[in-house]
């Protein structure tokens, strides 16, 4: 996405564009690697060194208020970013901690409503493993 368009998109979800804003959003909405916090200010910084890791925070948690961005949980501690807001599933390789998007209708959970006591909101399902064709180190 283009500067003006991250701008514009911004304001449509009533987020006011600041240049700092519009850095940070131009890199995480356009991502597939699902950063953290740290590494989007990491990256940001490259293009706009004067922005702050509070800024950064500040941004994505406003983005997620605003339905631009969804948090995970996906490994204890770590909480990483994704600009996919639409239901989808997570497949974290243990070989280089890459984690890749499941299409929804890939996977199959059965039974969630017949879950005695629990009033099912939502759900996702994070896979652990390997590629295929990946050499196993050991």
């Amino acid at each position: 996405m283009k500067k003006r368009e991250v701008a514009e998109l911004l304001r449509t979800h009533d987020v006011q564009p600041s240049a700092q804003r519009v850095a940070i959003a131009e890199y995480v909405l356009d991502t597939d690697e699902h950063p953290s916090a740290d590494q989007v200010w990491s990256r940001v910084m490259e293009a706009f060194p004067m922005v702050s890791r509070a800024t950064v925070y500040n941004t994505l948690n406003l983005l997620v208020e605003k339905g631009l961005l969804r948090q995970h949980v996906l490994a204890e501690g770590r909480i990483v970013f994704d600009p996919l807001v639409e239901p989808h599933h997570h497949f974290i390789d243990e070989e280089t901690g890459r984690i890749h998007d499941v299409p929804w209708d890939a996977i199959k959970v059965s039974r969630v409503d017949a879950l005695e006591g629990f009033d099912v909101a939502e759900y996702q399902v994070v896979l652990r493993g390997r590629r295929k064709g990946s050499k196993r180190r050991g």
